[in-house]
């Protein structure tokens, strides 16, 4: 017999369990940062986050250029595609600052209908995504919303289906790979789409070996398709009965080892041109956090997954046509 150890504590999160007729949350669980192991990884994440901030920092001021710094950072500014991808950016954290997913996708989607190949809208993609999956992971885990045991069964069978998707994106053409990376994008905002009608109910029991197989599918479509680890295993756990809050997450946590997994394959394989695109990727980011909040605040989650699932869907149908037509 399992002996429960709640988190009785008086708790805002207790009281809303209370409300919708819940049980109270396992200790383990509202005090998931102890843990050693999450502790270790709440370190690495951060440690990667300065380390790559540093390094990005002496490549741009003191490494080896024709220019300085400053003419760089002019240069892209005067570049179209740094705007592009601004925009692009942009628009993707909105959606994902608002419904906790699809900052991938609708990056690749966009990046790939300014006409960028698969390899480099996965890669730029990928890099940008270090940053806002390292602070957003971390930002779980210190308000509670982590699940240990719900982590670690997604964290190396992630890794896995995001590496072995690496492979085959950058061992096949590009133009083979992108019209079915289109119509993956496609399904996928359909899949989004359809989350807005459907209900679930919560259950609490995590069952492995279900997860992994989900976790290797969800880092597989994540490169394949430049984004995808959301929706695949997000919508998969919740529609499936699992908690909103923890699965959220923990998804999210989990999704920075795949990310600089990712980014570390695509790093020696991807041309100077990617930083462009990654700058504006993130500077247009950061722009837009207090929108993201806005939307957040005044929609309603069924209207913002019918918004973000027609938005993928439409642009995916239009790559289609230019690729076809």
């Amino acid at each position: 017999m399992k002996i429960r150890h709640l988190d009785l504590d008086e708790q805002e999160i207790n009281s809303e369990h209370q409300t919708l007729g819940l049980p109270p949350i396992e200790y383990e669980v509202t005090h998931a940062k102890e843990h050693p192991i999450l502790k270790l990884a709440t370190y690495f994440v951060v440690a990667t986050l300065v380390a790559l901030t540093v390094y990005l920092a002496y490549r741009l001021f003191l490494g080896q250029h024709s220019q300085s710094g400053f003419e760089l950072i002019g240069e892209a500014l005067h570049n179209p595609l740094f705007w592009s991808a601004l925009l692009v950016g942009l628009v993707a954290q909105v959606i994902d600052g608002a419904l906790g997913m699809a900052y991938g996708i609708t990056s690749s989607t966009f990046l790939l209908a300014f006409g960028a190949p698969p390899a480099l809208a996965s890669g730029a993609t990928h890099l940008a995504e270090v940053f806002t999956t390292g602070v957003s992971g971390v930002s779980h885990l210190r308000l509670g919303n982590v699940n240990k045991k719900l982590f670690l069964s997604l964290v190396i069978p992630g890794i896995m289906g995001a590496l072995l998707g690496t492979y085959i994106l950058t061992s096949i053409d590009g133009k083979v790979l992108k019209p079915y990376i289109t119509i993956y994008l496609l399904l996928m905002g359909l899949y989004v789409l359809s989350k807005a009608f459907r209900k679930f109910k919560i259950h609490h029991d995590i069952n492995i070996k279900k997860i992994v197989p989900l976790a290797i599918l969800g880092g597989f479509v994540d490169t394949t398709g430049g984004g995808g680890w959301g929706p695949v295993v997000t919508t998969s756990l919740v529609g499936a009965g699992h908690n909103p809050r923890t699965t959220i997450g923990s998804v999210n946590f989990a999704e920075f080892f795949l990310t600089i997994a990712v980014a570390a394959a695509f790093f020696s394989i991807l041309d100077a041109s990617v930083w462009v695109i990654v700058a504006g990727l993130v500077v247009g980011g950061l722009f837009a956090a207090p929108f993201a909040a806005y939307a957040t605040k005044h929609f309603q989650t069924k209207t913002l997954l019918i918004l973000v699932g027609t938005l993928i869907s439409v642009v995916s149908l239009y790559n289609l046509y230019k690729l076809f037509a």
